[in-house]
């Protein structure tokens, strides 16, 4: 599955219209289309407001499932946690250093 068609399928999930998630991201609903049939692509910035109104890391908008491995998966999985609540990103870094220096 390409960009296209994941962002297609992730508004759909999200149970958004074209026209409510152009609205969020601030694009004319007309370039979305143009987006989500693999005519353009977005800019880096438009990219990462598609992420954030999807409310997912932009590497998972990127990349389908195939295309990672599990070490980049549980990296993505920490980048959510993290974004969700510092605290426990702050101690997830800590614990790393413990075993760092245990070993």
């Amino acid at each position: 599955m390409d960009f296209s068609q994941r962002l297609h399928s992730f508004r759909k999930k999200q149970g958004f219209t074209q026209q409510q998630m152009a609205d969020m991201i601030g694009i004319h609903v007309s370039q979305l289309k143009r987006y989500e049939s693999g005519f353009s692509q977005p800019t880096i910035d438009v990219f990462k407001r598609i992420a954030l109104a999807l409310n997912m890391s932009s590497d998972a908008l990127l990349f389908g499932v195939s295309e990672r491995n599990l070490d980049e998966q549980l990296k993505l999985l920490f980048e959510v946690v993290c974004s969700r609540s510092l605290d426990f990103c702050k101690w997830a870094m800590f614990r790393q250093q413990i075993r760092k220096h245990d070993t």
